[in-house]
């Protein structure tokens, strides 16, 4: 439940910037989170069906994976090929997000902020999420596309993820 609790902490100590979502989000910013919400719950979870419900099945996914430098690489995937790969994911997977930024127009809307990819217990690397909204037609929000960068855990604080602690993870 990182994520919830990290949202919290945003929403009181961000800094006061007219475009952040410091003290007062709106309805529908709180739909548009809730539906990251649900998106990070199903990745925690056991079910490893439960994903596919929080996605947008032609959604895709950028990696810009900056694990080894000098090797800078962006990858792509479908979600059809994301959630495929998602089945055989081992347990223990917990993904923890700041939600810095919350945009909305009428049904799409994007959330963007640092976040950490942990593995049981060992952080396996951090970044930036970009999270793409669409809302579907029952009024849900689903994850339309998502670009991130991949940095090894040493790299955490310098993307903004201060809340991983560098002891050479």
């Amino acid at each position: 439940m990182r994520g919830h609790i990290l949202l919290a902490a945003a929403l009181v100590a961000a800094p006061a910037h007219a475009d952040d979502t410091s003290d007062s989000l709106s309805d529908e910013q709180r739909a548009v989170t809730a539906g990251v919400d649900a998106f990070f719950d199903a990745l925690r979870s056991d079910d490893k069906t439960a994903l596919a419900g929080t996605m947008h099945p032609d959604g895709l996914i950028y990696i810009h994976n900056r694990m080894e430098e000098g090797n800078w690489q962006v990858q792509l995937r479908t979600t059809a090929n994301h959630l495929e790969n998602w089945l055989s994911s081992p347990a223990g997977l917990d993904e923890t997000m700041v939600y810095e930024k919350v945009l909305v127009d009428g049904d799409m809307a994007q959330v963007w902020g640092p976040y950490s990819f942990h593995v049981g217990d060992t952080v396996s690397h951090c970044g930036i999420n970009s999270m793409s909204m669409v809302k579907a037609g029952d009024g849900s929000w689903k994850v339309g596309n998502v670009s991130f960068s991949m940095v090894p855990p040493s790299q955490c604080a310098a993307v903004g993820a201060d809340w991983v602690a560098n002891d050479d993870n």
